[in-house]
C-alpha cells in the first residue's frame, strides 16, 4: 500500500506521486550528507531523521489512503522514537545506534508484510520486500553490538536514508503510471469522442420515434378504426379490391387470381379473428389462407408487394403446391421453390 511504498492502487488521490517524489529526493540527499559528518554530530541528526520519517507518515495518513490508520500508528510512533533520540544524553552512541534500530526494524517488517500481500497485484512488491529485508537486516545490525562505533552508525543512517529514497522513488513512478492510464481510460481520443457522440444522439432518436405500423401487435390489440371494413365468411374478394390495413384475412376468403390484397380484411360471422388465433368451427384449410394471407398483409404494409392485378404469372407458377388440409399434408406436400433433382450426364 501507499503507507509502505508497495502498492499505489490503493492510492485515493492522483497528486500523491508528486509528495513522493519530493521525500525520495529528501532522503537520498539525508542518505548522501550523513555519510560527511563528523562522529560528533551524529546524536544531533540520527533524532531529525527520524522525525522525518514521522512527518512522511503523517501526510501520507492526510492524504486519504486506505490505510490512514496505520499510517498515523506509525507517524505517531516515530515521532516518540525521534523526541527520545533528542532528549536523550548519552554521551556515547548506544541510545542512538538502538532507537535507529528500533526504527529500521518495524519500517523493514511492515514493508515485506505488504509486499507479500500485494504480490498478485503489484508489480514491483518484490523490490519492496527487498527494501524491507535489507532495512530489517539494517536495523538488526543497529540494535547489536556491532554498532558500537561512529563509523558503523553513519553507515547505517546512509544507508536507510537510501533505502527509503527508493522505496518512495519506486512508488512514486508507479503512482504516475497508474494516474496517466485512469486519465487514458476517461479521455476519449477525438475520433472515439465524435463516434460516441453520433451513437447516443441516433439511439435519442430511436427511442424518440413512433413504432413503424408494419410492426406485428400484440394479441388482442385493436386495429385501426379508419376504413374498418367486414368482408363475410367465405366470400371472394374481386380483382383490386382495396382492404384495410392491420385486419386479419375472412376466413374462406380466396385471394384473386393472378393479383395481390393490399391488406387482409377482417371477419364478419359475429366476432372478429383475433391475430395469431384460430375462429370457432375452423377447418385446417382455412387457417392457413388465413394465416397466408395475414403474412401477405404484412409484407404490403412494409413495401414488399406481389404481383399487379392482371399481370401475367411468373415462370413457376404452376409449381405452387395446393393448399393442405390437415397438418399431416404438409409433411408431404414439396416446396414450391424447392429444388429439383439434378438428372444425370446422358438425360438418363
Amino acid at each position: 500500500m501507499l503507507w509502505s511504498g508497495s502498492s499505489p492502487l490503493t492510492a485515493t488521490r492522483g497528486g500523491m506521486w508528486g509528495f513522493l517524489m519530493v521525500a525520495a529526493a529528501a532522503w537520498l540527499v539525508i542518505g548522501w550528507s550523513v555519510l560527511r559528518l563528523e562522529p560528533a554530530g551524529i546524536a544531533g541528526v540520527a533524532g531529525p531523521i527520524v522525525l522525518f520519517g514521522a512527518v512522511c507518515e503523517g501526510l501520507r495518513a492526510l492524504a486519504g489512503t486506505r490505510t490512514w490508520w496505520l499510517n498515523t500508528a506509525l507517524a505517531a510512533l516515530f515521532a516518540a522514537t525521534g523526541a527520545a533520540m533528542l532528549l536523550s544524553d548519552d554521551a556515547g552512541w548506544t541510545t542512538t545506534a538502538s532507537l535507529i534500530g528500533w526504527y529500521l526494524l518495524v519500517r523493514g517488517a511492515v514493508d515485506v508484510a505488504v509486499g507479500m500481500m500485494t504480490r498478485g497485484t503489484d508489480r514491483v512488491w518484490s523490490l519492496i520486500v527487498t527494501v524491507g529485508v535489507l532495512e530489517t537486516g539494517l536495523g538488526f545490525t543497529a540494535a547489536g553490538p556491532l554498532a558500537r562505533s561512529a563509523g558503523a552508525v553513519i553507515v547505517i543512517l546512509g544507508g536507510l536514508g537510501v533505502l527509503r529514497a527508493v522505496a518512495d522513488l519506486v512508488t512514486a513512478l508507479r503512482l504516475r503510471e497508474i494516474a496517466a492510464k485512469g486519465r487514458d481510460v476517461l479521455e476519449l481520443p477525438p475520433e472515439r469522442a465524435a463516434g460516441l457522440t453520433g451513437y447516443t444522439a441516433g439511439h435519442a432518436d430511436f427511442e424518440a420515434r413512433k413504432p413503424a405500423r408494419h410492426r406485428a401487435r400484440d394479441a388482442g390489440t385493436p386495429a385501426s378504426p379508419a376504413g374498418d371494413t367486414t368482408v363475410p365468411v367465405g366470400a371472394s374478394l374481386p380483382v383490386g379490391t382495396p382492404m384495410p390495413a392491420g385486419a386479419p384475412m375472412p376466413a374462406g376468403a380466396s385471394m384473386p387470381a393472378g393479383g395481390s390484397l393490399s391488406a387482409s380484411a377482417s371477419m364478419s360471422a359475429g366476432a372478429l379473428v383475433p391475430h395469431g388465433s384460430e375462429a370457432p368451427g375452423e377447418s385446417f384449410h382455412d387457417r392457413v389462407v388465413r394465416t397466408t394471407a395475414d403474412l401477405d398483409a404484412m409484407l404490403a404494409q412494409a413495401g414488399i408487394t406481389g404481383p399487379r392485378p392482371g399481370a401475367a404469372p411468373g415462370p413457376h407458377a404452376g409449381d405452387l403446391p395446393p393448399v393442405p388440409d390437415s397438418p399431416e399434408g404438409i409433411e408431404g406436400t414439396p416446396a414450391g421453390n424447392a429444388a429439383k433433382p439434378d438428372r444425370p450426364a446422358g438425360g438418363h
